[in-house]
């Protein structure tokens, strides 16, 4: 018999904190009608400045089969937090969710880079990759390379050796869904071996808030700068150099107004 529901969210309480946002994000958007043009991340958009979208992409979902496939694998792949006598646990999985966002959301912008200058391929331009999945598959490395006998179940009834789910993954997702971002899945296998192998290493509680607040700060000042969202109490001004702000705080008015502007495209891309 299996474990009751509310016992297994005691144990992976940060999994299921990230798969509640994912889920209330998800309604909200459904809600608001959103499109993923308006919270995806393309190359185009990053070059303009909204760096927001790196955050925003990564915990949106354009469909709610693509929410409880990312959730599922997600919920399978929270026994990490269950693991701390190999170094890992629940402060290693905060800590590097954090790095994992950031760093496989920022290969695939520098990936789509190389694709575009280097071989003109402007397909890469304008498309808009939204989804949790280049998480997922971090955490799925992470796992294949620190418990390798370890199972990741889909869905209840599907079960693959964590050992091989990463390529497995990959290949399956890349056949069976058109829109599945190859590149986005491989950037986040790519920096979980990075974590994995220790390549990145280092992260302790310090610098996870620094980090924290890092994103949140490039996140606000950047939903700013382009005009999505007013925060009335900052104010950028241009310097000697247009690209970089000068901050200043009003003394009164604290109203805001959001402004979602729908941005061409050349398709889109789940992550």
């Amino acid at each position: 018999m299996g474990k009751p529901l509310f016992y297994e969210i005691l144990q992976k309480p940060a999994t299921s904190c990230i798969i509640g946002i994912c889920s209330a994000i998800w309604f909200y958007i459904q809600k608001k009608n959103i499109g993923y043009a308006q919270v995806g991340v393309s190359y185009d958009t990053a070059v303009d400045g909204h760096y927001w979208r790196m955050i925003t992409s990564a915990f949106s979902h354009i469909s709610v089969l693509h929410l409880v496939f990312n959730m599922s694998a997600l919920w399978s792949l929270g026994v990490v937090e269950q693991l701390g006598h190999i170094g890992l646990g629940v402060e290693f999985y905060l800590q590097y969710t954090l790095v994992l966002v950031v760093l496989s959301g920022a290969l695939v912008l520098g990936a789509y880079h190389v694709l575009i200058q280097k071989f003109r391929i402007d397909y890469f331009r304008r498309v808009t990759a939204v989804g949790y999945s280049c998480v997922v598959f971090g955490w799925m490395t992470i796992l294949a390379v620190k418990q390798p006998s370890s199972k990741l179940d889909l869905f209840g009834f599907l079960s693959l050796p964590i050992s091989f789910a990463p390529f497995e993954s990959l290949i399956f997702t890349s056949i069976i869904v058109p829109q599945a971002s190859f590149v986005g899945h491989l950037s986040g296998i790519v920096v979980g071996y990075s974590i994995a192998w220790g390549l990145i290493h280092g992260m302790n509680n310090y610098w996870a808030v620094s980090m924290l607040g890092w994103i949140i700060l490039i996140f606000v000042f950047s939903l700013k700068r382009t005009g999505t969202v007013d925060f009335a109490f900052i104010e950028i001004e241009p310097v000697t150099d247009p690209s970089l702000p000068t901050v200043g705080f009003l003394s009164s008015g604290n109203s805001r107004t959001l402004q979602m502007h729908t941005l061409p495209l050349g398709g889109s891309e789940l992550v």
